[in-house]
This record gives structure tokens, C-alpha cells and sequence, in this order.
């Protein structure tokens, strides 16, 4: 084994460690989540990522999206990614799609791999990205961040996770207006987390929504 995943065998297997390896990994946005699911990825022990945003950084993203710096205002966000995966594991099969998700791309781009990290900002686009989930029969991972709030949860293609956490109530719509540096950072953390387990068959419960209050510490399982 690569010695730069030795501290990953205990917690994980050298089973899991293979299955992770020999997974393709599919990351929608590269902003807040997305930036912190990627470097997690990075240094776990995957062979292939494929990072989909059209977007680039801003001043206002400086605040909580972990490739933004001085120096990458303007830039596009997949680019910055992809820069620091080859600084960080120049042998992962590294894809950066400068393109956002849309009806005419979102299946073809997911197409051929075992997971999808849902890192988007907004429901219009999550619609999207579920439904072609739902015709490639790929399990995705939902998150989303506000405030002091992150949420989770596994979405398999033959369940209705995205209706119900619109019915919810619990996250907005809308592009959240404030979002505090570590509220992503825990949010994709657990994304990952939660990916790890559904691919390594670890212990995990799927089509749950959960929701952590990090202003009172409070987990709370919605549905």
C-alpha cells in the first residue's frame, strides 16, 4: 500500500481501502462543499475524481470555499481544484468539467461512475442532478449548508429523498445568503463519511435526512 494512506488502515480495512480505489467519484459544485469533499477524497485513497462547475471564485467566497485565495479570484473553480489535486495526488485521475449542471449534460456527465457527491447551492439544480441519478441508478449524496445549519443524507435511485427534504422545510431553496467557514467543512465531512460507508458496506442507514445545529450542538434525525 501507497504509504501516504497507511493511517487510513485501522479505521478502514485494506478491503475498504481497495473498493475505495477501484470507485469513480463524481463531485457536483466546487464551491463550499465541494472544495472540502474533494480534499477529503484526495487523501483517502480514490483513483478517480470528476468535478462538475461552471462557476468561478469571487471575493465573497474567500469567507468558507476552501480554493479561493487572493490569488484565484476570477479563476475558474474546477481549475483551482484541479491544481491543488495534482499538488496534493497528481496519480488521481483528475477531471474538471468548467460547466454547471444542467438537463443537457447532467446524465452524460455522471455517467460510468459509482457515486455522486451533491455539493450544489440551489434545488432547481439538485432536481436536476436527482433525476439523472435516478436513470443511471447512482446513489448520491445530498448536502446543503446555512447559517450555523449543515444537513446530510443518502439518496438512493429508487427513493424520493429530494421531495422530502423540500417538504421539510428544514433547508431553504434558495441559495443561502450566509454561510459560516466551518458549517461546510462539517457538512461535507459527513458527506464523505456517509459515501465511505454506502461503498465500503459500513454500517448506514439510507434515505435519512439528518440535521446538525452547530450553534447548539443538536443532531437531529428529520426523516
Amino acid at each position: 500500500m501507497d504509504e501516504r494512506y497507511i493511517k487510513n488502515i485501522g479505521p478502514l480495512s485494506q478491503f475498504a481501502c481497495s473498493e475505495l480505489l477501484n470507485k469513480k467519484f463524481f463531485v457536483a459544485g466546487c464551491g463550499g462543499l465541494g472544495g472540502y469533499i474533494i480534499e477529503m477524497l484526495l487523501r483517502l485513497g480514490v483513483s478517480h475524481i470528476t468535478v462538475a462547475d461552471g462557476d468561478t471564485f469571487s471575493s465573497s467566497n474567500l469567507n468558507r470555499q476552501l480554493y479561493s485565495d487572493l490569488t484565484s479570484i476570477g479563476a475558474l473553480k474546477v481549475k483551482s481544484a484541479q491544481n491543488r489535486a495534482a499538488a496534493v495526488n497528481p496519480e488521481v485521475s483528475f477531471i474538471a468539467v468548467p460547466d454547471y449542471i444542467s438537463e443537457n449534460n447532467a446524465e452524460d456527465l455522471i455517467s460510468g461512475h459509482d457515486i455522486v457527491f451533491d455539493a450544489l447551492d440551489n434545488f432547481p439544480a439538485r432536481r436536476v442532478l436527482y433525476r439523472a441519478c435516478k436513470k443511471q441508478n447512482i446513489p448520491c449524496i445530498y448536502g446543503a449548508v446555512e447559517g450555523w445549519v449543515a444537513a446530510c443524507g443518502i439518496a438512493m435511485p429508487d427513493d424520493d429523498f429530494l421531495d422530502k427534504v423540500v417538504g421539510s422545510g428544514n433547508i431553504e431553496e434558495e441559495t443561502p445568503r450566509s454561510v459560516l467557514s466551518f458549517t461546510p467543512a462539517v457538512a461535507a465531512s459527513l458527506q464523505v463519511s456517509l459515501g465511505v460507508k454506502l461503498l465500503c458496506n459500513l454500517p448506514h442507514e439510507k434515505g435519512k435526512l439528518y440535521y446538525f445545529d452547530l450553534l447548539h450542538c443538536d443532531l437531529t434525525e428529520i426523516f
